[in-house]
């Protein structure tokens, strides 16, 4: 297999989902912060959890299981919110991840980075630049923050906090 050039050499953060490893650039990673109360907000994605207080800024949290289509299962421990930025239309918006655990940081070569397998994935794998088989033997899926959250769903979200934060003043 080819490797993809889309991928970029350096360290990237993994974390647990279902049990299965993924990775984000740790360009786009702001923060890493324990799961607090999410106030939810009416008519949003079924993906969206709603909104909550990041040092005095409305910050919308996504449930990554339920954005990638994985069942629901129980918040530990271990579950947190990864803070994301995105780049969309020029415009840099963040974005909380909520994630089974957080693993550590790697440091990935672009080289060791194989594309995504085709069968199963559809157009679906378009938010995944590449698989990583560790030295464990485990594969991580490099995710693409600015495909993960597309224009319309960021824009959506964007709207939906403006909204928030203009009541709240």
């Amino acid at each position: 297999m080819e490797t993809n050039t889309k991928t970029q050499v350096g360290s990237y953060l993994t974390f647990v989902l279902a049990s299965e490893l993924y990775a984000v650039h740790v360009k786009n990673v702001l923060n890493i912060v324990e799961l607090t109360k999410i106030t939810k907000v009416p008519r949003t994605p079924e993906y969206m959890l709603g909104i909550i207080n990041l040092r005095g800024m409305v910050l919308p949290v996504v449930d990554a299981r339920k954005k990638f289509g994985m069942p629901e299962t129980e918040i530990t421990t271990n579950t947190c919110i990864l803070v994301i930025e995105v780049t969309v239309l020029n415009k840099n918006l963040l974005v909380g991840l909520m994630v089974d655990g957080v693993k550590e940081v790697v440091e990935i070569d672009a080289s060791q980075v194989k594309e995504p397998p085709s069968v199963g994935f559809g157009n679906n794998n378009r938010f995944i630049n590449g698989v990583y088989n560790d030295a464990a033997g485990q594969f991580i899926m490099i995710l693409d923050m600015e495909e993960v959250f597309s224009t319309e769903e960021v824009v959506a979200l964007s709207n939906h906090t403006e909204n928030v934060e203009q009541q709240a003043e």
